[in-house]
This record gives structure tokens, C-alpha cells and sequence, in this order.
């Protein structure tokens, strides 16, 4: 079986439909809340995700969330997998460097062009590594993550739950990052980040 059907149409699932077409897959259409009227790829829209059609429709196709918002993600992906018991293929750029040693879920991961995941890392379920960025060895991020375009990870980061990496930010070695954090672009991350917490800047400071 290699036709995928999107869940989400928009900037980032572009992407998305690059790394799928350069493993091999071909995108058959998408779901969406409404059918777009910019749509480049020339994609059939197949409804809604709420659809009760989708659990017969799925039958013959693998299925991508190619949301980039943590939680809404998390959400739709918890719906389609309720009803379907089916659960999303990974988009994995091939030529991206992944260590043989990392371990990354099987399910719903995306990982970007130029990316890097080095030795004894983890990648949870639902997460997005996205373009060039940096995960040194024995980091361990958590499900529905987002690490951003160029942000750095260096060793031993771990990364709970539905928390958000800027772009361009750097995290020291070992530091312990929460659930549902969000850290700004450009962030230099030194110190320890609780749950629930929103920083910013060079050192890093709350908001």
C-alpha cells in the first residue's frame, strides 16, 4: 500500500508531500475542515477527518497528520486512531542522518531534509524534527513535539511531552526540558525548563 491521504492542507504539509514522494509514496488527497482554493499539489479532497466515511476510506490508504500545531495534532490524531484503529506512517526524509542506534516511534513522526538525530537518541510519537535541525546523542524527545527549522538539542536533552523548540534556538547538554513548553525562536536554553512554561531569549528568561 503506498497511497498516503493527508490530514491537513497547508505550508506545512508541503513539505510533508516532498518527503512522502521522496520515499516512494504517492498522496492521494487530503482531509481538511473545507476544500482549499489554493491547492499546488492538485489534491482530491476527501471531507473532513470527523467524517465517519474515513474509517472505510482508510482501509486502502496510510494516512499522515500534516499538522504542525502540537496540540491539535495530538487531537486529531487521538480521533482518527479511536475510530480506525489505524495508525499514521512516518515521513522521514531518506537522506536524512539518523543514527542507526536512535530509536524513532512508528507512528506519525516527521523528519525533515537535512536533519540530524545522532547515536541512543529517541523520537516519540506524533513528533516533527523539521528542517536542519540538530538532535546530539541520548537526547529523548517526547510525543507531539516540535523541534523547528535549525534548532540545536545537544546531549542529553530530554524533551517532555507536547513542548515546542523554536527556530535557530540551542539547548545545552543535559538540560531537562517539560510538557508543553513553548521556547521562542533563537532561545539559548541553560538551565532546567518546568511544564507549562513560554521562554525567551539570550540567556533565556520567562515570559
Amino acid at each position: 500500500m503506498n497511497k498516503v491521504a493527508l490530514v491537513g492542507y497547508s505550508g506545512h504539509a508541503y513539505v510533508v508531500i516532498d518527503i512522502l514522494t521522496a520515499m516512494g509514496y504517492t498522496v492521494h488527497g487530503f482531509y481538511d475542515k473545507e476544500n482549499k482554493v489554493h491547492n499546488p499539489y492538485a489534491l482530491t479532497y476527501l471531507g473532513q477527518e470527523t467524517n465517519p466515511t474515513i474509517q472505510q476510506q482508510l482501509l486502502d490508504l496510510e494516512y499522515f497528520v500534516s499538522i504542525g500545531d502540537n496540540h491539535l495534532r495530538q487531537k486529531i490524531y487521538t480521533h482518527i486512531f479511536s475510530n480506525t484503529h489505524k495508525s499514521p506512517i512516518n515521513a522521514i526524509y531518506p537522506k536524512s542522518l539518523i543514527s542507526q542506534t536512535a530509536h524513532i516511534a512508528k507512528e506519525g513522526v516527521m523528519i525533515a531534509p537535512n536533519v540530524v538525530i545522532n547515536a541512543q537518541s529517541t523520537i516519540g510519537a506524533g513528533s516533527i524534527c523539521n528542517t536542519s535541525c540538530i538532535i546530539e546523542h541520548e537526547c529523548q524527545i517526547g510525543a507531539f513535539c516540535h523541534v523547528a527549522p535549525g534548532a540545536t538539542l545537544c546531549g542529553n536533552v530530554q524533551v517532555g511531552d507536547l513542548s515546542f523548540i523554536g527556530a535557530n534556538s540551542v539547548v545545552k547538554q543535559g538540560i531537562r526540558i517539560g510538557k508543553n513548553v513553548i521556547i521562542g525562536a533563537g532561545t539559548v536554553v541553560i538551565k532546567d525548563v518546568p511544564d507549562n512554561t513560554v521562554i525567551v531569549g539570550n540567556p533565556q528568561r520567562n515570559l
